[in-house]
């Protein structure tokens, strides 16, 4: 079975270079990634606040968000 994760991000540089250095290099065999652009789909902020996303990028998988590096605070995607 497969882990489900979802990348959450805001389309900055930062978050593009996360995206292929990080989400690219999960196995797909193991992981279903979700890239979620929080930019232009404002109606899952309060999902990944609630998931304990704080800045973006950000990785949740297994109930617990990893952040990547900090290109953006989530209150700067409100």
């Amino acid at each position: 079975m497969k882990t489900k994760a979802t990348f959450y991000h805001a389309g900055c540089p930062v978050c593009v270079a996360a995206e292929h250095g990080v989400v690219n290099a999960l196995d797909p065999a193991r992981y279903t990634v979700e890239l979620v652009h929080l930019g232009t789909d404002k109606s899952r902020v309060k999902e990944a606040e609630a998931a304990g996303v704080k800045s973006l990028p950000a990785l949740v998988m297994n109930g617990a968000a990893f952040h990547i590096n900090y290109g953006a605070s989530i209150d700067a995607v409100k």
